[in-house]
């Protein structure tokens, strides 16, 4: 290829990429305005509602979980008594219509409506306009109290120059953005293959199907089971009960190669699990990661430190091993491998 014809090749390459880089982003606005004026015209219609009871205590209690329990019904995920209290306050933190700004999503306004302090609130919203924050980067500036040491600092450069290098490696991309459990909950695509792909869709499957048939105490829990933390969501893509060991057991299947923070997230949902789902007399939580590669399958049980004994000692007569799952999950894989390309090639 000449020199000439490179040359413009790169061009047109440039060109196009820019033009669904825009489409995109325009995409995403449309998505995130249309979330954030549903949200607060849901906020507004509670509060108006609520303003009709007799007691707003009672309404908070009673009418708010039915409501919850309805629109869930109708409407799929996105509608717990949490969220609708935070649609709620949304209103009640900005009640003017027009102050509602499309240049920030959902997850911005959670995070602003936070702030008790209005000045500084809105100083927030504008700067996270101003300076195209994501929303996990205006989170990074709240926590660290931008504002107010920009108020009391002298040396205000210095401050602003620490808040670009905080921001910088915390820029939004679309993968980040389309597993975004808000949007996912809004459009009602928690369950669709625009979270996870046909391929880990089915090896999920067959897994549960899998666990459920060893006759060992296995009870089917949840899937894609949403737990919270520190207002951010997270979701396990397989839960169970083992009635024999009296704990829970938490599954997260990755295609691709196992990475580090994989066994460091599964053990964060260990935690979390512990601290919000188990009872008091059930034993403790254990996790469980399967990363499906294509050329050999890797299988680590996920126990905290301080639980390994109880789990060589007690769990293992009543688990699948490792090799006995890693051996399954290489069978499942070419198996459905092959089924999703005779389909392909249909």
């Amino acid at each position: 290829m000449s020199e000439l014809n490179t040359s413009g090749l790169s061009k047109l390459v440039e060109a196009i990429t820019c033009q669904v880089e825009q489409a995109r982003n325009q995409v995403r606005q449309s998505v995130n305005s249309a979330m954030v004026q549903s949200y607060w015209q849901i906020g507004r219609l509670i509060v108006k509602d609520e303003q009709k009871g007799e007691s707003r205590a009672a309404y908070g209690k009673q009418q708010l979980q039915q409501l919850s329990e309805q629109l869930s019904e109708r409407l799929g995920k996105g509608f717990d008594v949490g969220n609708l209290r935070n649609m709620r306050q949304f209103y009640l933190t900005f009640p003017i219509h027009d102050a509602v700004r499309s240049e920030l999503s959902w997850t911005h306004y959670r995070a602003l409506m936070r702030i008790d302090n209005p000045i500084a609130r809105d100083w927030y919203l504008q700067e996270a306009i101003s300076q195209s924050w994501s929303a996990r980067a205006l989170e990074r500036q709240i926590s660290v109290l931008y504002y107010e040491r920009l108020l009391a600092s002298k040396e205000k450069a210095l401050v602003e120059q620490e808040a670009r290098t905080n921001t910088q490696p915390l820029a939004e991309n679309a993968k980040d953005y389309l597993r975004d459990p808000y949007i996912l909950d809004f459009l009602n695509l928690q369950d669709s293959t625009y979270q996870e792909n046909e391929l880990e869709q089915a090896i999920i499957s067959n897994l549960q199907q899998f666990l459920l048939e060893l006759g060992k105490g296995f009870a089917f829990v949840e899937r894609q089971q949403r737990i919270r933390f520190d207002d951010e969501d997270f979701y396990i893509d397989l839960v169970f009960y083992n009635f024999k060991l009296k704990c829970f057991l938490l599954v997260d299947l990755k295609l691709g190669k196992l990475k580090h923070q994989d066994i460091g997230q599964m053990d964060t949902y260990v935690r979390l699990y512990d601290e919000q789902r188990k009872g008091d007399d059930d034993n403790p939580t254990i996790g469980l990661v399967l990363c499906s590669e294509k050329s050999e399958a890797v299988v680590k049980y996920s126990v905290l430190a301080d639980q390994k004994q109880l789990f060589a000692a007690k769990y293992l007569p009543y688990l699948p091993t490792e090799e006995e799952l890693k051996r399954e999950l290489e069978r499942e894989r070419a198996m459905l491998s092959g089924e999703l390309k005779m389909e392909s090639d249909k």
